[in-house]
Protein backbone atom coordinates (compact mmCIF):
# COMPACT_ATOMS: atom_id res chain seq x y z
CA UNK A 1 0.00 0.00 0.00
CA UNK A 2 2.63 2.26 0.66
CA UNK A 3 4.77 1.45 -2.57
CA UNK A 4 0.87 2.03 -4.17
CA UNK A 5 0.53 5.36 -2.39
CA UNK A 6 3.45 6.77 -3.38
CA UNK A 7 3.16 5.87 -7.15
CA UNK A 8 -0.43 7.43 -6.93
CA UNK A 9 0.73 10.77 -5.27
CA UNK A 10 3.58 10.91 -8.24
CA UNK A 11 1.06 10.50 -11.06
CA UNK A 12 -1.04 13.36 -9.46
CA UNK A 13 1.48 15.35 -9.04
CA UNK A 14 2.93 15.07 -12.52
CA UNK A 15 -0.65 15.18 -14.02
CA UNK A 16 -1.16 18.61 -12.22
CA UNK A 17 0.95 20.27 -14.51
CA UNK A 18 0.80 18.11 -17.60
CA UNK A 19 2.27 20.61 -19.96
CA UNK A 20 5.23 21.45 -17.75
CA UNK A 21 5.93 17.74 -17.21
CA UNK A 22 5.86 16.83 -21.33
CA UNK A 23 8.29 19.75 -21.44
CA UNK A 24 10.42 18.39 -18.47
CA UNK A 25 10.37 15.25 -20.46
CA UNK A 26 11.38 16.46 -23.44
CA UNK A 27 15.30 16.08 -23.28
CA UNK A 28 14.59 12.66 -22.51
CA UNK A 29 12.35 11.71 -25.03
CA UNK A 30 14.72 13.17 -27.66
CA UNK A 31 17.57 11.72 -26.39
CA UNK A 32 15.92 8.16 -26.02
CA UNK A 33 15.23 8.59 -29.46
CA UNK A 34 18.00 10.15 -30.38
CA UNK A 35 20.11 7.16 -29.08
CA UNK A 36 18.10 4.49 -31.11
CA UNK A 37 17.55 5.69 -34.20
CA UNK A 38 20.96 6.64 -34.61
CA UNK A 39 22.65 3.35 -33.28
CA UNK A 40 20.18 1.62 -35.85
CA UNK A 41 21.34 3.67 -38.63
CA UNK A 42 24.85 2.36 -37.85
CA UNK A 43 23.96 -1.00 -37.27
CA UNK A 44 21.35 -0.91 -41.01
CA UNK A 45 24.82 0.75 -42.01
CA UNK A 46 26.92 -2.31 -40.73
CA UNK A 47 24.51 -4.85 -42.04
CA UNK A 48 24.64 -3.29 -45.77
CA UNK A 49 28.73 -3.93 -45.95
CA UNK A 50 28.21 -7.48 -44.45
CA UNK A 51 25.73 -8.12 -47.10
CA UNK A 52 27.74 -6.64 -49.59
CA UNK A 53 30.43 -8.83 -48.66
CA UNK A 54 29.02 -11.64 -48.51
CA UNK A 55 27.93 -11.46 -51.84
CA UNK A 56 31.02 -11.33 -53.29
CA UNK A 57 30.91 -14.91 -53.05
CA UNK A 58 31.02 -18.20 -51.60
CA UNK A 59 34.04 -19.10 -48.88
CA UNK A 60 36.05 -16.50 -51.00
CA UNK A 61 39.89 -16.21 -51.13
CA UNK A 62 41.66 -13.46 -53.10
CA UNK A 63 45.61 -14.03 -53.96
CA UNK A 64 47.24 -10.69 -54.59
CA UNK A 65 50.39 -10.04 -56.23
CA UNK A 66 53.12 -8.83 -53.37
CA UNK A 67 54.80 -5.81 -52.61
CA UNK A 68 58.39 -4.77 -53.82
CA UNK A 69 61.52 -2.93 -52.53
CA UNK A 70 63.89 -0.38 -54.16
CA UNK A 71 66.48 1.59 -52.43
CA UNK A 72 64.92 0.63 -49.21
CA UNK A 73 62.08 1.87 -50.25
CA UNK A 74 57.92 -0.12 -50.35
CA UNK A 75 56.70 0.20 -53.34
CA UNK A 76 53.04 -1.24 -52.15
CA UNK A 77 50.61 -3.83 -52.88
CA UNK A 78 50.77 -5.35 -56.49
CA UNK A 79 53.86 -3.65 -57.19
CA UNK A 80 55.06 -7.20 -57.81
CA UNK A 81 53.47 -9.21 -60.32
CA UNK A 82 54.94 -12.98 -60.86
CA UNK A 83 51.26 -14.30 -61.27
CA UNK A 84 50.85 -16.65 -64.15
CA UNK A 85 48.52 -19.29 -65.17
CA UNK A 86 51.03 -22.15 -64.38
CA UNK A 87 49.93 -20.62 -60.83
CA UNK A 88 46.39 -21.36 -61.21
CA UNK A 89 46.68 -25.20 -63.02
CA UNK A 90 49.02 -25.91 -60.01
CA UNK A 91 46.67 -24.64 -57.37
CA UNK A 92 43.94 -26.48 -59.58
CA UNK A 93 45.66 -29.66 -59.19
CA UNK A 94 47.02 -29.57 -55.84
CA UNK A 95 45.13 -27.96 -53.57
CA UNK A 96 42.49 -30.60 -51.12
CA UNK A 97 40.94 -27.09 -49.29
CA UNK A 98 39.70 -25.33 -52.58
CA UNK A 99 36.71 -26.22 -54.82
CA UNK A 100 36.91 -23.95 -57.59
CA UNK A 101 39.46 -21.24 -58.95
CA UNK A 102 39.61 -18.32 -61.18
CA UNK A 103 42.13 -16.30 -62.68
CA UNK A 104 41.52 -12.39 -63.12
CA UNK A 105 42.69 -10.49 -66.12
CA UNK A 106 41.98 -6.87 -66.45
CA UNK A 107 41.62 -5.42 -69.49
CA UNK A 108 39.78 -1.85 -69.59
CA UNK A 109 38.82 0.08 -72.55
CA UNK A 110 36.49 1.19 -75.39
CA UNK A 111 33.49 -1.49 -75.87
CA UNK A 112 31.35 -0.55 -79.32
CA UNK A 113 28.32 -2.87 -79.98
CA UNK A 114 24.45 -2.50 -80.31
CA UNK A 115 23.26 1.28 -79.87
CA UNK A 116 26.62 2.99 -79.61
CA UNK A 117 29.93 2.22 -77.36
CA UNK A 118 30.52 2.52 -73.57
CA UNK A 119 33.70 2.41 -71.72
CA UNK A 120 33.94 -0.43 -69.22
CA UNK A 121 36.49 -3.39 -67.45
CA UNK A 122 36.94 -6.47 -69.70
CA UNK A 123 37.70 -9.32 -67.06
CA UNK A 124 39.43 -12.71 -67.80
CA UNK A 125 38.11 -15.31 -66.04
CA UNK A 126 37.36 -19.04 -65.50
CA UNK A 127 34.39 -20.80 -66.19
CA UNK A 128 34.34 -21.64 -62.20
CA UNK A 129 33.83 -17.73 -61.78
CA UNK A 130 30.18 -17.73 -61.35
CA UNK A 131 30.50 -20.19 -58.73
CA UNK A 132 33.10 -18.54 -56.50
CA UNK A 133 31.36 -15.13 -57.06
CA UNK A 134 27.96 -16.69 -56.37
CA UNK A 135 26.44 -15.35 -59.22
CA UNK A 136 23.79 -16.12 -61.97
CA UNK A 137 22.90 -15.40 -65.72
CA UNK A 138 19.33 -13.79 -66.16
CA UNK A 139 20.07 -15.16 -69.99
CA UNK A 140 21.81 -17.00 -72.09
CA UNK A 141 24.97 -19.63 -71.42
CA UNK A 142 28.41 -18.56 -69.82
CA UNK A 143 31.66 -19.90 -71.28
CA UNK A 144 33.46 -23.63 -70.85
CA UNK A 145 36.73 -24.81 -69.99
CA UNK A 146 36.90 -25.22 -74.18
CA UNK A 147 36.40 -21.94 -74.99
CA UNK A 148 39.48 -21.22 -72.30
CA UNK A 149 41.73 -23.58 -74.55
CA UNK A 150 40.51 -22.45 -77.88
CA UNK A 151 40.75 -18.96 -76.95
CA UNK A 152 37.10 -18.70 -78.06
CA UNK A 153 35.97 -14.79 -78.30
CA UNK A 154 32.49 -15.11 -76.47
CA UNK A 155 31.87 -12.56 -74.03
CA UNK A 156 29.01 -12.11 -70.87
CA UNK A 157 27.57 -8.47 -70.57
CA UNK A 158 27.12 -7.40 -67.10
CA UNK A 159 23.71 -5.77 -66.69
CA UNK A 160 24.80 -2.05 -66.78
CA UNK A 161 26.13 -2.82 -69.91
CA UNK A 162 23.41 -4.45 -71.68
CA UNK A 163 21.30 -1.09 -70.43
CA UNK A 164 23.84 1.16 -71.97
CA UNK A 165 24.47 -0.98 -75.56
CA UNK A 166 21.51 -3.42 -75.74
CA UNK A 167 19.12 -1.57 -74.54
CA UNK A 168 15.55 -2.25 -75.95
CA UNK A 169 17.21 -6.07 -77.53
CA UNK A 170 18.31 -9.33 -76.62
CA UNK A 171 22.79 -8.82 -77.08
CA UNK A 172 22.69 -12.99 -77.45
CA UNK A 173 24.12 -14.08 -80.42
CA UNK A 174 24.96 -10.02 -81.28
CA UNK A 175 28.85 -8.84 -81.77
CA UNK A 176 30.49 -6.34 -79.64
CA UNK A 177 34.15 -5.04 -80.42
CA UNK A 178 36.35 -4.78 -77.23
CA UNK A 179 39.34 -2.83 -78.36
CA UNK A 180 38.82 -3.79 -82.15
CA UNK A 181 38.78 -7.11 -81.26
CA UNK A 182 35.29 -8.86 -81.95
CA UNK A 183 33.29 -10.56 -79.38
CA UNK A 184 30.34 -12.77 -79.81
CA UNK A 185 27.81 -12.25 -76.51
CA UNK A 186 26.67 -15.29 -75.34
CA UNK A 187 24.99 -14.26 -72.10
CA UNK A 188 23.77 -11.48 -69.75
CA UNK A 189 24.63 -12.00 -65.61
CA UNK A 190 21.91 -11.23 -63.45
CA UNK A 191 22.45 -7.51 -61.43
CA UNK A 192 23.83 -7.51 -58.73
CA UNK A 193 24.98 -3.86 -57.66
CA UNK A 194 27.69 -1.91 -55.89
CA UNK A 195 30.24 -3.54 -54.03
CA UNK A 196 31.60 -2.43 -50.47
CA UNK A 197 34.14 -0.10 -51.51
CA UNK A 198 31.32 1.64 -53.82
CA UNK A 199 32.06 -0.59 -57.51
CA UNK A 200 29.62 -1.27 -59.84
CA UNK A 201 29.44 -4.83 -60.01
CA UNK A 202 27.72 -5.09 -63.17
CA UNK A 203 29.61 -2.38 -65.06
CA UNK A 204 31.89 -5.22 -66.55
CA UNK A 205 32.52 -8.43 -69.11
CA UNK A 206 33.17 -11.72 -68.75
CA UNK A 207 35.32 -13.25 -71.12
CA UNK A 208 37.86 -16.42 -71.12
CA UNK A 209 41.11 -15.30 -69.51
CA UNK A 210 43.32 -16.96 -71.69
CA UNK A 211 41.58 -14.90 -74.53
CA UNK A 212 41.65 -11.71 -72.48
CA UNK A 213 45.28 -12.34 -71.62
CA UNK A 214 46.23 -13.06 -75.54
CA UNK A 215 43.75 -10.81 -77.18
CA UNK A 216 43.53 -7.97 -75.32
CA UNK A 217 46.51 -7.32 -72.70
CA UNK A 218 49.12 -9.16 -74.87
CA UNK A 219 50.96 -10.26 -71.28
CA UNK A 220 51.80 -13.10 -69.61
CA UNK A 221 50.96 -12.01 -65.72
CA UNK A 222 47.20 -12.02 -64.63
CA UNK A 223 46.16 -9.51 -62.20
CA UNK A 224 45.17 -11.93 -59.31
CA UNK A 225 43.59 -14.88 -57.97
CA UNK A 226 40.23 -15.96 -56.63
CA UNK A 227 39.37 -18.80 -55.30
CA UNK A 228 36.57 -20.86 -53.22
CA UNK A 229 37.73 -23.13 -49.68
CA UNK A 230 35.02 -26.09 -49.75
CA UNK A 231 33.84 -24.87 -46.41
CA UNK A 232 33.68 -21.56 -44.12
CA UNK A 233 35.12 -23.97 -41.40
CA UNK A 234 38.39 -25.03 -43.50
CA UNK A 235 38.79 -21.48 -44.92
CA UNK A 236 42.04 -21.19 -42.29
CA UNK A 237 43.56 -24.79 -43.71
CA UNK A 238 42.44 -23.42 -47.34
CA UNK A 239 44.35 -19.91 -47.09
CA UNK A 240 47.88 -22.49 -45.28
CA UNK A 241 47.96 -24.65 -48.04
CA UNK A 242 47.43 -21.82 -50.76
CA UNK A 243 50.27 -19.92 -49.39
CA UNK A 244 52.33 -23.24 -49.04
CA UNK A 245 51.99 -23.80 -52.96
CA UNK A 246 52.44 -20.95 -54.04
CA UNK A 247 55.49 -20.37 -52.27
CA UNK A 248 56.86 -23.63 -53.82
CA UNK A 249 55.59 -22.36 -57.64
CA UNK A 250 57.62 -19.34 -56.91
CA UNK A 251 60.46 -20.94 -55.66
CA UNK A 252 60.58 -18.95 -52.14
CA UNK A 253 63.11 -20.09 -49.75
CA UNK A 254 62.47 -20.46 -46.18
CA UNK A 255 62.83 -17.28 -43.97
CA UNK A 256 62.33 -15.17 -47.25
CA UNK A 257 59.06 -13.37 -47.56
CA UNK A 258 56.20 -14.13 -49.70
CA UNK A 259 56.02 -12.16 -52.79
CA UNK A 260 52.10 -12.19 -52.31
CA UNK A 261 49.27 -11.91 -50.03
CA UNK A 262 46.21 -13.82 -49.11
CA UNK A 263 43.15 -12.34 -47.85
CA UNK A 264 39.91 -14.57 -47.33
CA UNK A 265 36.54 -12.82 -46.90
CA UNK A 266 36.83 -12.83 -42.87
CA UNK A 267 39.72 -10.39 -43.53
CA UNK A 268 37.46 -8.44 -46.24
CA UNK A 269 34.46 -8.23 -43.86
CA UNK A 270 36.56 -7.21 -41.03
CA UNK A 271 37.96 -4.31 -42.61
CA UNK A 272 35.26 -3.15 -43.83
CA UNK A 273 33.06 -3.12 -40.16
CA UNK A 274 35.52 -1.95 -38.74
CA UNK A 275 34.61 1.72 -40.02
CA UNK A 276 31.00 1.49 -39.76
CA UNK A 277 31.43 -0.13 -35.69
CA UNK A 278 33.11 3.00 -34.83
CA UNK A 279 30.72 5.20 -36.53
CA UNK A 280 27.73 3.49 -34.75
CA UNK A 281 29.34 4.44 -31.49
CA UNK A 282 30.36 7.71 -32.39
CA UNK A 283 26.59 8.22 -33.24
CA UNK A 284 25.40 6.74 -30.18
CA UNK A 285 27.76 8.70 -28.15
CA UNK A 286 27.04 11.70 -29.45
CA UNK A 287 23.37 10.84 -29.02
CA UNK A 288 23.62 10.11 -25.58
CA UNK A 289 24.67 13.47 -24.76
CA UNK A 290 21.12 14.93 -25.47
CA UNK A 291 20.25 12.39 -22.14
CA UNK A 292 22.59 14.03 -20.63
CA UNK A 293 20.80 17.64 -21.11
CA UNK A 294 17.28 16.07 -20.72
CA UNK A 295 18.51 14.80 -17.35
CA UNK A 296 19.37 18.11 -16.07
CA UNK A 297 16.21 19.63 -17.41
CA UNK A 298 14.42 17.15 -15.02
CA UNK A 299 16.71 18.37 -12.16
CA UNK A 300 15.97 22.38 -12.68
CA UNK A 301 12.25 21.50 -12.90
CA UNK A 302 12.49 19.32 -9.53
CA UNK A 303 14.34 21.95 -7.90
CA UNK A 304 11.43 24.51 -8.88
CA UNK A 305 8.99 22.08 -7.45
CA UNK A 306 10.36 21.61 -4.05
CA UNK A 307 10.62 25.50 -3.94
CA UNK A 308 7.03 25.61 -5.41
CA UNK A 309 5.76 23.04 -2.63
CA UNK A 310 7.98 23.64 0.21
CA UNK A 311 4.55 24.57 2.43
CA UNK A 312 3.17 21.02 1.16
CA UNK A 313 6.57 19.12 2.45
CA UNK A 314 6.16 21.49 6.15
CA UNK A 315 2.93 20.22 6.41
CA UNK A 316 3.75 16.83 5.81
CA UNK A 317 6.72 16.72 8.15
CA UNK A 318 4.94 18.15 10.88
CA UNK A 319 2.12 15.74 11.01
CA UNK A 320 5.01 12.45 10.81
CA UNK A 321 6.13 12.48 7.43
CA UNK A 322 9.68 11.21 7.56
CA UNK A 323 12.32 12.57 5.13
CA UNK A 324 13.18 9.38 3.68
CA UNK A 325 8.81 9.65 2.84
CA UNK A 326 9.72 13.41 1.18
CA UNK A 327 13.09 11.67 -0.36
CA UNK A 328 11.24 8.19 -2.00
CA UNK A 329 8.29 11.25 -3.17
CA UNK A 330 10.11 13.12 -5.16
CA UNK A 331 12.63 10.54 -6.19
CA UNK A 332 10.16 9.15 -7.70
CA UNK A 333 8.43 11.95 -9.63
CA UNK A 334 11.84 12.38 -11.32
CA UNK A 335 12.19 8.81 -12.47
CA UNK A 336 8.39 8.46 -13.53
CA UNK A 337 9.00 11.42 -15.52
CA UNK A 338 12.26 9.80 -17.09
CA UNK A 339 10.48 6.69 -17.78
CA UNK A 340 7.76 7.75 -18.98
CA UNK A 341 9.72 10.46 -21.70
CA UNK A 342 11.85 7.00 -22.57
CA UNK A 343 8.71 5.45 -23.41
CA UNK A 344 7.94 8.13 -25.87
CA UNK A 345 11.19 8.00 -26.98
CA UNK A 346 10.84 4.44 -28.04
CA UNK A 347 7.37 4.82 -29.44
CA UNK A 348 9.29 7.93 -31.36
CA UNK A 349 12.12 5.91 -32.59
CA UNK A 350 10.22 3.33 -34.04
CA UNK A 351 8.22 6.00 -35.99
CA UNK A 352 11.58 6.98 -37.28
CA UNK A 353 13.20 4.00 -37.93
CA UNK A 354 9.72 2.77 -40.33
CA UNK A 355 9.89 5.96 -42.25
CA UNK A 356 14.01 5.27 -42.72
CA UNK A 357 13.36 1.52 -43.70
CA UNK A 358 10.41 2.86 -45.97
CA UNK A 359 11.19 5.85 -47.44
CA UNK A 360 15.13 6.91 -47.49
CA UNK A 361 18.15 4.50 -48.94
CA UNK A 362 19.28 4.12 -45.54
CA UNK A 363 17.86 1.01 -43.32
CA UNK A 364 17.40 1.79 -39.76
CA UNK A 365 17.94 -1.64 -37.58
CA UNK A 366 15.98 -1.49 -34.65
CA UNK A 367 17.46 -4.39 -32.40
CA UNK A 368 15.98 -5.01 -28.77
CA UNK A 369 19.44 -4.68 -26.95
CA UNK A 370 19.57 -0.75 -27.96
CA UNK A 371 15.93 -0.64 -27.17
CA UNK A 372 16.28 -2.40 -23.47
CA UNK A 373 19.56 0.02 -22.68
CA UNK A 374 17.57 3.12 -23.89
CA UNK A 375 15.05 2.50 -21.55
CA UNK A 376 17.33 1.92 -18.22
CA UNK A 377 19.70 4.34 -18.78
CA UNK A 378 16.53 7.21 -18.89
CA UNK A 379 15.88 5.42 -15.48
CA UNK A 380 19.43 6.01 -14.56
CA UNK A 381 19.43 9.56 -15.55
CA UNK A 382 16.00 10.01 -13.63
CA UNK A 383 17.69 7.96 -10.24
CA UNK A 384 20.80 10.25 -10.69
CA UNK A 385 19.79 14.16 -11.25
CA UNK A 386 16.48 13.70 -9.39
CA UNK A 387 18.19 12.58 -6.38
CA UNK A 388 20.06 16.16 -5.27
CA UNK A 389 16.70 17.87 -5.87
CA UNK A 390 14.67 14.88 -3.36
CA UNK A 391 17.68 14.91 -0.93
CA UNK A 392 17.00 18.99 -0.72
CA UNK A 393 13.17 18.39 0.16
CA UNK A 394 14.13 15.67 2.45
CA UNK A 395 16.39 18.05 4.35
CA UNK A 396 14.12 21.25 4.71
CA UNK A 397 13.20 22.12 8.72
CA UNK A 398 9.74 21.76 9.11
CA UNK A 399 9.11 25.05 10.79
CA UNK A 400 11.08 27.03 7.91
CA UNK A 401 8.96 25.06 5.43
CA UNK A 402 5.89 25.97 7.44
CA UNK A 403 6.46 30.12 7.36
CA UNK A 404 7.86 29.71 3.74
CA UNK A 405 5.69 31.88 1.41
Amino acid sequence: MKIKSILSAAVKSIMKSRMRSLLTALGIIIGVAAVIVMVSIGEGAQQQVEQQIASLGSNLIIIFPGASNSGGVNKGAGSINRFTMDDVNRIKNEATYIKAISPIVRAGGQVIGGVGNWNTSTQGVSPDYLDIRAWKLSSGEFFTDKDVISRSKVCVLGSEVKKNLFPNDDPIGSLVRIRNVPFKVIGVLEEKGQSAMGVNNDDLILAPSSTVLDRLTGGRYINFIQASATSLAQMPQAQAELTKIMREAHNIHPGDDDDFTIRNQADLADAATATTKVLTLLLGSVAGVSLIVGGIGIMNIMLVSVTERTREIGIRLSIGARATDILVQFLTEAIMLSLSGGLIGIFLAFIMGYVLNHYTAQPAVIKPAIIFISFAFSGAVGVFFGFYPARKAANLNPIDALRYE
